[in-house]
């Protein structure tokens, strides 16, 4: 084992580069392993099981995104703010598929989960700042830029926009202007 160099951590990151060239479904302990050049054995002495593996994964992939967008948000606020995030959302999810793909995982009852959950819901809070939205329209607008931008970068990831006239980049602008306008001019319910 020793001469293999195992850790948890270097099975996380190994697993998470995996995930990034085959797809989290892909990964195994089995694939793991024959990395590693060690019997499948020799990884449970790190980890519990695949789910395990997966879920270490995913909180790597939470951790990592919410840094790419914390240190994108530094220093900026409004719309320039709204770009640094929905861009660094976007850029990762293109880069990091396997990894972005167990960020998605449900994970209620991983504290590491739900405790990096936490933090992308405070950034996107301290970027809304920029703009006048008292709760719960706050809440609404969270979602809907975590929707937009998982729903953009997904579909993107996909092919799925391939066959259209215009680049994916200058849909991306529009989209985030548009969703500027749309948050300085939140409708107010009546």
């Amino acid at each position: 084992m020793a001469r293999a160099g195992v850790t948890v951590e270097r099975l996380t990151v190994a697993a998470a580069d995996l995930a990034d060239e085959v797809s989290l479904e892909n990964v195994t302990v089995s694939t793991l392993a024959r990395r590693f050049g060690v019997r499948d054995a020799s990884l449970y002495s790190h980890i519990k099981n695949a789910r395990d593996l997966r879920t270490k994964v995913a909180v790597l992939a939470l951790t990592e995104l919410a840094d790419r967008v914390a240190e994108a948000l530094a220093g900026r606020s409004g719309k320039d703010a709204l770009i640094a995030f929905g861009t660094a959302y976007r850029d990762y999810a293109l880069n990091h598929p396997g990894r972005y793909a167990a960020a998605q995982l449900d994970l209620p009852d991983e504290p590491a989960a739900v405790a990096a959950g936490t933090r992308h819901s405070t950034m996107t809070r301290a970027l809304l700042r920029g703009y006048p939205l008292p709760e719960p329209t706050q809440t609404d607008a969270i979602r809907l830029l975590h929707s937009t931008f998982h729903g953009y970068a997904t579909l993107e990831a996909s092919g799925r926009f391939r066959h259209t006239p215009r680049a994916t980049d200058a849909s991306w602008t529009a989209t985030l202007t548009a969703l500027d306008t749309l948050l300085r001019n939140w409708p107010t319910q009546g």
